[in-house]
């Protein structure tokens, strides 16, 4: 774990951090948006999933980003540029198309924040402790998650919503110029090395039926978490903000606890691709019961909350699987390929739950909306789990 240790390491994960809290925290601020903006679930919605669509489109580019220019420079200008950048758009904003910009900026910043240590993992450590690695930084990078719950209802509630957008506009900035300073990129690769293709990403049969999960894994999780479960439990069960932000930083511990286990989990259990199966096997049945009964008590709803944060901790397996067939040529692109998938799934769904919301609303009770909308990210994570059974092991199991 000396690999952690590093000043370079430690400002590339508190990026990851604010990353993991932009992506977030809309479900706690989404009560006084609606107050002052008039910005409704169905306009978070949409800025919530333009934060992802640009982190996703963002991700090619990254990869060839990161094998010509390193992560050091990479990392310290989007997020410099993006994430500073949106937040200062953010705390100025007099409507909820202002809302709309900023999470686009925000994502583009975030972009490059995890890939960046994931590259560094991928050129400098062997791929059989890589999902140990990964796991681990996603752990400590998910406080961003805890943050943007309890701790950010307080602190709006002391500075007030614009100011401390500002603060964290400042502290964006700040985690930039520390990556630029810290920062050491690992050394290039021999001249005459093949450069890689996307073209011949595709062509590696082993990732073909990882990609469909990776695409939909994370999406309940993070769709959930960041935007949806704040609505559903207000709408649901009359919650307010600090309720909701109590439930969020359970699923936000959740996703932290999940993130750390998962490393020495696959090692127990012998093997990623089982470990995988498992974490997306339980993501199955939860979001079962989230849609068969979606008004079983405020209890059994935020357990089971708590339950699809747990679930999100798959991602890194599913990391970790795919990066053990990377040739070593098509390791930077490869790592943003995989993430460019989880997280423009994310996107997707998220943009395409916003109709779906629209429509179950129409005519029926908030319970059975919700439903609905819960069946929307069941169908797809289950079609995933399903094909997701057809890939190999990784060669180290």
């Amino acid at each position: 774990m000396r690999a952690l240790l590093s000043a370079g390491i430690i400002s590339l994960i508190l990026a990851y951090l604010l990353s993991q809290f932009y992506r977030a925290f809309l479900a706690v601020l989404s009560p006084v948006l609606q107050s002052e903006l008039g910005a409704g679930p169905g306009d978070l919605a949409l800025s919530s999933g333009l934060w992802f669509v640009a982190f996703a489109a963002m991700q090619i580019p990254i990869g060839s980003a990161l094998d010509r220019f390193g992560p050091r420079r990479t990392v310290a200008c989007l997020l410099a540029l993006g994430g500073a950048g949106g937040a200062a758009v953010f705390a100025l904003a007099q409507a909820p198309w202002h809302l709309h910009v900023s999470l686009a900026l925000l994502g583009i910043g975030c972009a490059p924040a995890l890939m960046g240590s994931y590259y560094i993992f991928a050129r400098n450590y062997p791929a059989a402790i890589f999902g140990t690695l990964a796991g681990t930084v996603v752990g400590f990078g998910s406080l961003g998650n805890i943050l943007g719950a309890a701790p950010l209802v307080w602190i709006i509630g002391a500075l007030g919503w614009r100011t401390t957008l500002w603060a964290l506009a400042a502290v964006t900035l700040a985690v930039a110029a520390a990556i630029m300073i810290f920062v050491r990129d690992p050394e290039g690769l021999a001249a005459g090395h093949p450069r890689g293709s996307l073209a011949e990403l595709l062509s590696l049969r082993a990732l073909w039926f990882i990609l469909p999960l990776m695409s939909v894994n994370y999406a309940a999780s993070a769709a959930i978490r960041g935007l949806w479960a704040g609505p559903y439990l207000a709408e649901v069960y009359g919650a307010d903000d600090v309720l909701i932000g109590r439930a969020t930083l359970a699923m936000g511990i959740a996703m932290v606890l999940g993130s750390f286990l998962v490393g020495p989990l696959a090692i127990w259990l012998g093997s990623v691709r089982r470990t995988a199966l498992i974490f997306n096997g339980g993501a199955v049945l939860v979001m079962t019961g989230l849609w068969l009964a979606p008004a079983a008590g405020i209890g059994p709803a935020v357990a089971l909350l708590t339950l699809v944060g747990l679930s999100g901790a798959g991602y890194t397996l599913l990391m970790a699987h795919g990066r053990a067939f990377l040739p070593p040529h098509l390791v930077g692109k490869g790592v943003t390929f995989l993430n460019m998938f989880s997280i423009g799934g994310v996107g997707l769904l998220q943009f395409t739950s916003r109709p779906v919301y629209l429509s179950a609303m129409n005519g029926q009770p908030p319970a059975e909306a919700y439903s609905d909308l819960f069946l929307f990210f069941l169908i797809p994570l289950t079609i995933g789990v399903a094909l997701y059974f057809l890939t190999p092991e990784t060669p180290d199991d």
